[in-house]
């Protein structure tokens, strides 16, 4: 036989001989309103227990340290995971940048250079003698021109100045260059004279680039109709529907494999530039964007 001695020498925790109660397990963890405590084995007395205490307010002030101690060293841990996310993604993406960089200079230099051609070519047809081919060359150099001007737009950040203008004027300058290439759409035109305050070329590119949309996504036998009265304008035609209103006016969104995808991004741009509100509205086949000034 051994003997053994046990010496339970510990402030925090203090010990009491308590009556045995059946449905008690020994070694399992109690609570009471004040302490935790867990039963052991009384050797002398085989109808009592041994009951450890540990007072339950310490418990808590331990676990709230341990807690703030965990939460303190996962921010930290986070923080530095995110500096060295950062650090590695800035290095990483230094050459992209650097190349969109170039990539945006170059095109910036390339419509520059355009300029200079298209206002000649331009300049050269209005002293032509009109015929149809002449007529044929000068609306291809008018589109190549406005397509110019669209870059332009979408890579400068202009500002523009207020000019007060015939909205009619606007509108027909427009109209009179989409309707001959397009001439097999039926056109419906309402509009009433207006005088409004606002940049006439900026004003011309949303027109532009809204009927440009609706003669190039229309249906074969459809219409076009721009209806123009006091401070609003809705351009509305027929179209085979569109599969994703909400991005229409999103950069590079398009639902076909033509044009760039900036046209209506452009119209957005300039529209929160001068103050224009427009509405996208579609019912059946028919698509139709109102614009308020």
């Amino acid at each position: 036989m051994k003997n053994y001695s046990f010496f339970f020498d510990d402030a925090r925790f203090d010990m009491d001989i308590v009556p045995k109660v059946e449905d008690d397990q020994l070694y399992e963890l109690y609570f009471d309103k004040k302490n935790l405590y867990i039963l052991t084995p009384f050797l002398e007395d085989e109808n009592s227990s041994l009951a450890i205490f540990y007072p339950l307010k310490s418990y808590q002030n331990l676990l709230g340290d341990i807690k703030h101690n965990i939460v303190m060293q996962s921010l930290f841990l986070s923080f530095i995971a995110g500096v060295i996310s950062l650090i590695f993604s800035l290095f990483s993406l230094s050459p992209m940048r650097a190349s969109l960089r170039l990539l945006e200079e170059f095109i910036k230099d390339i419509i520059h250079d355009l300029n200079t051609p298209i206002t000649s070519i331009l300049i050269n047809l209005k002293m032509m003698e009109r015929n149809e081919e002449v007529e044929s060359i000068a609306q291809s150099a008018n589109a190549i021109a406005m397509l110019h001007k669209n870059l332009d737009v979408y890579l400068r950040n202009s500002k523009f100045e207020q000019e007060r203008f015939s909205l009619k004027k606007a509108l027909e300058e427009q109209i009179t260059f989409f309707q001959p290439l397009y001439d097999h759409l039926n056109w419906e035109i309402e509009i009433e004279e207006c005088i409004i305050n606002s940049n006439k070329n900026a004003f011309s590119r949303i027109i532009y680039n809204l009927l440009s949309n609706a003669c190039k996504y229309n249906s074969s036998n459809g219409f076009v109709k721009i209806i123009a009265k006091e401070n609003s304008i809705s351009i509305s035609n027929d179209s085979y529907g569109i599969k994703k209103p909400s991005k229409v006016f999103e950069r590079f969104y398009k639902e076909s494999d033509r044009g760039l995808g900036i046209g209506l991004h452009i119209v957005e741009k300039l529209c929160f530039e001068l103050g224009i509100s427009k509405k996208l509205e579609i019912e059946d086949r028919v698509v139709t964007v109102v614009l308020k000034f």
